[in-house]
This record gives structure tokens, sequence and C-alpha cells, in this order.
């Protein structure tokens, strides 16, 4: 989350004066994240958060990602669900941008997660997964292959002035991944990016499942492989801890049992999750304005991700013959 556009009061009393939720109390942006612009709003009825969709989100992505997070809120998953305006619509526009307001979930994000906490995140995971798939849309991820070569292709006059060599990591890594790039494996509607800041914990209890807006449809396995790379290493991508490894893949597997098959994908799957982020890093590292509201957040912390999978994953995820 981030603030890019900025709302006046008088513009924000206005608009959420068409919503059954009581008068403005205060609103306060949140700096977090690098792609849309968010906004703690607090009414004489609750809490809400006021997301203003910024150039990467499509318009027209958005039925996707608000009908996918209400369906999910219907089935009982802590997923913040869209609040409609008295004429029922949940999308709107606001100072010039496409905004929806949502439902405030309660609870914390964690910077070191426990075992417990990764081990009942898995098992979110695959009740996401589960519940979403009678989900009548579909959405293809487009950052998935094809979308890192366009990203590869865009900064990489810049890699290396980010850090020597990361052109040719980048490079290497991307022909290699994109050669043997899996197909065919149990898909469905994934979440695509599930990093502890869009978890809400209470304690080691899931409370929340929260921005949405790189969902697609996509291989599950693939989303087990970001939610590796994005637990189980330390923030700075040096430290990697099998004990969390071993939870997140227990607690998704006593919900939704990963195939022979899936298992047997990990490997390049996390490479892909890996260069992935490292590349949509590496692009808002050299794409920012300087004057948002934002914290710009390290790629080389996903270099290192990408390199210890491509030399130790096989190992990591060995399927039993």
């Amino acid at each position: 989350m981030a603030v890019y556009t900025h709302v006046s009061t008088e513009a924000l009393e206005a608009f959420l004066a068409d919503f059954d939720i009581g008068g403005l109390l205060s609103a306060k942006g949140i700096a977090e994240g690098v792609e849309n612009s968010n906004y703690l709003i607090e009414t004489e009825q609750g809490r809400f958060i006021l997301t203003l969709y910024e150039k990467r989100v499509r318009v027209e992505d958005l039925p996707y990602f608000l009908g996918l997070t209400g369906h999910l809120a219907d089935r009982h998953l802590p997923v913040p669900r869209p609040i409609p305006n008295r004429a029922g619509e949940t999308l709107h526009r606001l100072a010039g941008r496409p905004a929806c307001l949502i439902e405030f979930l309660s609870g914390v994000s964690v910077t070191e997660p426990t075992a417990e906490q990764c081990r009942n995140v898995g098992a979110a995971l695959a009740r996401l997964h589960l519940a979403a798939a009678d989900f009548p849309l579909t959405r293809p991820n487009d950052l998935s292959v094809e979308g890192w070569r366009r990203l590869a292709s865009s900064i990489r006059a810049e890699a290396d002035g980010i850090a020597p060599g990361l052109r040719g990591l980048i490079d290497t890594a991307l022909a290699e991944i994109g050669a043997a790039w899996p197909q065919g494996l149990p898909s469905g509607p994934i979440h695509a990016d599930l990093f502890p800041d869009n978890v809400l914990v209470h304690g080691a209890a899931v409370t929340g499942l929260i921005d949405f807006y790189f969902a697609a449809n996509d291989a599950w396995a693939y989303d087990v492989a970001v939610c590796l790379n994005a637990w189980c290493f330390s923030s700075d991508g040096h430290t990697y801890h099998q004990p969390l490894t071993d939870a997140f893949l227990a607690g998704y597997e006593s919900v939704r049992p990963l195939e022979r098959a899936e298992r047997a994908a990990l490997p390049l799957l996390c490479q892909g999750a890996a260069l992935r982020f490292l590349l949509t890093r590496a692009y808002d590292w050299v794409n920012t304005p300087a004057d948002a509201i934002v914290t710009r957040k390290d790629p080389l912390a996903y270099a290192r991700r990408l390199t210890f999978f491509r030399e130790q994953a096989a190992r990591l995820f060995a399927v039993a013959s």
C-alpha cells in the first residue's frame, strides 16, 4: 500500500456521503507498498480502507479482483469485503482514479514469522484455493513468464546500476526458467502476492488475507512458491529458514495435499517466483517518483533468493521415488 494520489477532506466527505457508514472522523495515508494509493478511513460506524487504483492496475481487471474478494468473503474466509454504496456499486471514481472502499480487518502483520504462523498461513492459502475454485471469472497472470520478459527488457539498461552483475543474473535465469516452466499443474484463482504484509494475524491465528490486486488464474503450486519466497527467508534474503518451509508446506497439505507433479515442480516455481519479485522490485526501484509517499523495496533481497533456489531448491523439495 502507498499514497500517490492525494484526496482532499472535502472530496472524501462528498465521496463517503453516498455510503451508509456515517460521517468522516479521520483519514490517514498508508505508506507501505508500491501499487496503489491507500487511506485508513474512520467514520462514525467503523474503520475502512479506501483504495485508489494507480497506473499498474487496469480498470478492466477490477471486477475480477473485487468479485474474487466478495466470493471468498461469502465463503467465510478472512478476506476484506468490498463495501457497496447506496446504489449497490463497489467500483467508483475519486480524485480522477478508480476507487473502492473495503472492509477493515483487525490484526497485525509480522516481520519475523514463527513456524506456527507459517503453518496457519499455509492452511489458509489452501482454503483460499479450494474456496476460489468455483469463482466464475478468469484472469490470466500477466506477471508470469511473458510478463517477466517485458519487465526484464524495460530495466535491462539500469540493472547493473542497481548492482553489478544483476543484468546477467536476470538474463540467465529468465532463459532457463522460461524454457522449462511447467504446464498442466492444478490451477485456479491464486493470490499471487501473499507476503507477510498482506496477512493479518492475532498471535498465530490468521485474521486477514488482504491486497488481492495481483490475483489471477494460475498454478496453485506457484502460489505456494511465492509464499515460500516471502515467508521462509530473512527480510534481506540472506538467511533461509528450513523449519518455516516445512511448517508452511505441512499447513498447506493439511488442507490440500500437493500432487507429485506439483512437488516436483517446486524448485523451478520457487526460482520463477524469486525472479518475478526481483523484476518488479527492480522496476519500481528505477521508476518510483521521488515525491511519492512510499517505501521502496530492495530488489537484491530477491536476487539472493533467486541465487539460493537455483543452487539449493532441488534438494529442498526432493520427491520420494
